[in-house]
Formats: structure tokens, C-alpha cells, sequence
């Protein structure tokens, strides 16, 4: 090893990046998992579940305390009433996928949303009847819409178009994708992708797919599991149809925390709904609210994306959601904390790529246009496989995930993680590996 790889592969090193860091601090606003030892652990799960903020109790423990001294009574009364409260959540949200707070709302679950949303817009006839998804969809998405096209009479066979990698490659090319859209754009009435694939953490070309599908008259929704609090967004000025997301992964609210959504506003004129151009499941949430408890069973949407709300929201995960959204508020936002997790994913490229290149396989697009927090590890050497050493890494002290068949992902979140955790994983992946240090 020459001079400079042995700088960069040294725990000073990466200790003198965190010293340079700004945010460095913000790890002291999470809990941080112990190993039995009492040492952090290296947590890099931040794209499945990520870590507790300090304040989420604090803000939790205020609610509890509301719904103890005023029952009832603290829909309308304190700080953050409960009626209103999915208000609270609404600015910050918006900044973080780039959208207007009309257009965002915090409420059920990911897939819950998407099926709402595709009873909005997927309309499908004749003519006009398939669905694009990717080959690699995430289950709940391939279920969902599977289940959404045989609702509506056609056969998944006929109706659901799958882009797929090309041959011996692992991700998708944005041309590939266009070129699909191109080619049956007349025959498709929904494309439905991730803004970040989770397998292999592609980020994909949001803008140019939606241009592209709006130009064949095709409606346009993405999958944000993935992107929300990853990487930052636009998408009322990408023209987005829709979008939805959870919150528990980039956005820290807690395991199976309420999901958001993203309805762009020329969907919102009540008179879409009224007059049946866009249908969709209707509760009493999303009715006006100056007249909502006249209870005159007359539907009447409410014209932001608050009028796809069904029911009033759980309180204490929304709660959980708003200390996630004021911890990222702290850290500067959604382009402060990308500028960072840029620099901490690099640098883990880095290291992998220097230690451990002949060895392993990184999925993830290497251009930072096609890539966000995530890397994903493939082992290559003969006789070990990808589960093996997911499991003698986790041993010693990593957590992050294995997805089959012959995956790891690892993800450095910029809020939470550190350059250390990046050579700390490097050196005992490469133990895992039987490669000498």
C-alpha cells in the first residue's frame, strides 16, 4: 500500500474528518445502540429503521401528559392541539420532498397510500390499461399494484409492464426506462416507480421519467420509501402526479410510524372529485373542514391533499414524526444533511473499493446523481457467501441488513453516523472476509 491509501485506511484519519465535520454534533441528539461491551455499535440500518432522536420521547411524553390532565379536551387546547395537529408536520415535510404544504400530508401507512392513490389515478380502459413498475419492485408495490390491475378486471400478465436492467447489469438506465415509455406510453396509464431502488440504492431520474410519461399522456406517481429524508427532491417543479413514503427509515420516527403523501396541486379543485374526473375513497378527514362536524353527509374535499385523509390520525406517531422532522430542521435540512451523507458514503466507497475491491461487488451506481446514503455489497469470493458474512459482521458489532438473495446493504446516515463507523465497518468486514489487515 502506498503512502496516501495507508492515510486514508487509518482511524486517525477518519477521526480527523469528524473533527471537520459540522455536523458531527447531531449524533448526540440519538440514541445510539450498545454493544455488549458498552461500545456504540455501528448502526448503518438508518434505510430500514432509523435511530431514536432524544427529543421524540419529550415530545411523546407532552402528549401523553395532554391526554392525562385534559381528555377530550386537548384536540383544541395547548401548544399542538390535536385537531390540526397533521398541520404541524406540513412545512417541514414539504421542504424535504420539494412541494408546496398544500400538497403534503402526513397520514396511514406506504402502501395503504399507494393503493389510495392509484384509486385516484389509475383509471384504466381498454386502450390505456398498464401499470409501469421495475422487474425488482419492493413486494408490497408488485402486490399492490398486481391487486389494484385484477380490481379492475384486466389480467397482471397483460397490464403490468416491468423495466428491467439489461443483461448482466444490476440497475436500470434511465434511457431504457424512456425508451419503454416511449415505446408503449399509449398502452400505459400509471407508471409507478421508487425514487430510490432498495435493493441495489439507485436513485432514479424522477424529472426526466415524469416528463416522460406525462408527454404519452401516461399518469405519473412515485414510491419515496427509499428518498424521503436520503436525498432532496422537487417534485411540484418536476410536475409529480403523486408520491408517498414512510417515515421511519431516513425520517427516524419509530417502527411502523403514520407514512406521507404528496398530491400535486392541479388534482385539488373539489370539482374533480365532484364531477368524477378524479375519484377517490372518501372519509370524513378529508371533508371541509369549516363544515366537517355539521355531519351532513355531503362530501366536500377539502382542496389540498388533506382531502385524501379517510380518518383523524394517531396522535402519538404523529407526535413522533414532528421531534424526526424538527431533529432534521436542527441539522439544517434536507441539502445540508445530502452535502454530508455525499462526502461519508464516498469515503466508505473509498474504503471498500481500496481494502476490499477484489473481493466484493458495490451494486450502488458510483455517479452521486444515482446514488444516495445506501451501498450495496455483494461478496464475490469463491466458497463465502453474501450471508455468511452479514452474519459474522453483525457479530462484531454492525448492524445494518441482508436482502436476498446475495445482499448487504449498508447506509451511513449523515444525521447519525460518523467517518469512524465507515473504517470501523471496513476493518471488520475485511475480518469477515479472512482478509488480512
Amino acid at each position: 500500500m502506498n503512502n496516501l491509501s495507508d492515510k486514508i485506511f487509518s482511524q486517525d484519519h477518519a477521526r480527523q474528518l469528524d473533527s471537520q465535520d459540522p455536523l458531527s454534533e447531531m449524533r448526540q441528539e440519538f440514541h445510539i445502540p450498545k454493544q455488549a461491551n458498552g461500545d456504540d455499535e455501528i448502526y448503518f440500518c438508518g434505510n430500514s429503521l432509523g435511530l431514536q432522536p432524544k427529543r421524540t420521547q419529550e415530545y411523546l411524553n407532552y402528549e401523553l401528559s395532554q391526554w392525562k390532565k385534559l381528555g377530550v379536551k386537548g384536540h383544541f387546547s395547548g401548544d399542538f392541539p390535536w385537531m390540526p395537529y397533521h398541520e404541524f408536520l406540513a412545512e417541514e415535510s414539504a421542504k424535504l420532498v420539494g412541494a408546496k404544504t398544500s400538497e403534503v400530508v402526513c397520514m396511514n401507512s406506504l402502501t395503504a397510500n399507494l393503493h389510495f392513490m392509484m384509486a385516484s389515478f389509475y383509471q384504466p380502459n381498454k386502450l390505456r390499461h398498464k401499470i409501469l413498475i421495475e422487474e425488482h419492485a419492493f413486494p408490497s408495490d408488485h402486490y399492490a399494484v398486481e391487486s389494484q390491475i385484477r380490481f379492475h378486471g384486466f389480467a397482471p400478465k397483460e397490464s403490468m409492464l416491468l423495466a428491467k436492467p439489461r443483461a448482466g447489469e444490476e440497475t436500470l438506465r434511465t434511457e431504457d426506462i424512456l425508451a419503454l415509455i416511449e415505446q408503449q406510453g399509449d398502452e400505459i396509464a400509471l407508471i409507478m416507480l421508487p425514487g430510490v431502488q432498495y435493493y441495489t440504492g439507485q436513485v432514479l431520474d424522477m424529472k426526466s421519467i415524469t416528463a416522460a410519461g406525462h408527454a404519452k399522456g401516461c399518469r405519473v406517481g412515485f414510491d419515496l420509501a427509499h428518498a424521503a429524508g436520503n436525498i432532496p427532491m422537487a417534485l411540484h417543479d418536476w410536475d409529480v402526479d403523486f408520491a408517498a413514503w414512510c417515515s421511519y427509515k431516513y425520517l427516524n420516527s419509530g417502527p411502523g410510524s403514520v407514512a406521507g403523501c404528496f398530491i400535486h396541486e392541479r388534482h385539488h379543485k373539489a370539482e374533480l372529485y365532484l364531477n368524477n374526473e378524479l375519484p377517490r375513497f372518501a372519509g370524513w378527514w378529508g371533508h371541509d373542514k369549516e363544515s366537517r362536524f355539521r355531519m351532513e353527509n355531503n362530501f366536500l374535499p377539502i382542496e389540498t391533499a388533506e382531502s385524501w385523509q379517510l380518518s383523524n390520525p394517531p396522535i402519538l406517531s404523529l407526535a413522533a414524526i414532528r421531534a424526526s422532522l424538527d431533529t432534521v430542521k436542527q441539522a439544517g435540512g434536507i441539502e445540508i444533511l445530502r452535502q454530508k451523507s455525499i462526502k461519508l458514503t464516498r469515503y466508505l466507497r473509498e474504503l471498500l473499493n481500496q481494502e476490499l475491491g477484489n473481493d466484493i461487488t458495490i451494486l450502488t451506481p458510483e455517479d452521486i446523481h444515482a446514488s444516495g446514503a445506501q451501498l450495496s455489497i455483494a461478496v464475490d469470493l469463491h466458497g463465502l457467501d453474501s450471508k455468511t458474512v452479514f452474519d459474522r459482521i453483525e457479530a462484531a458489532g454492525v448492524t445494518c441488513d441482508f436482502r436476498h438473495p446475495n445482499v448487504i446493504r449498508v447506509a451511513p446516515v449523515p444525521l447519525y453516523n460518523s467517518f469512524e463507523d465507515c473504517f470501523k465497518f471496513t476493518s471488520i468486514l475485511k475480518k469477515a472476509l479472512g482478509v488480512n489487515l
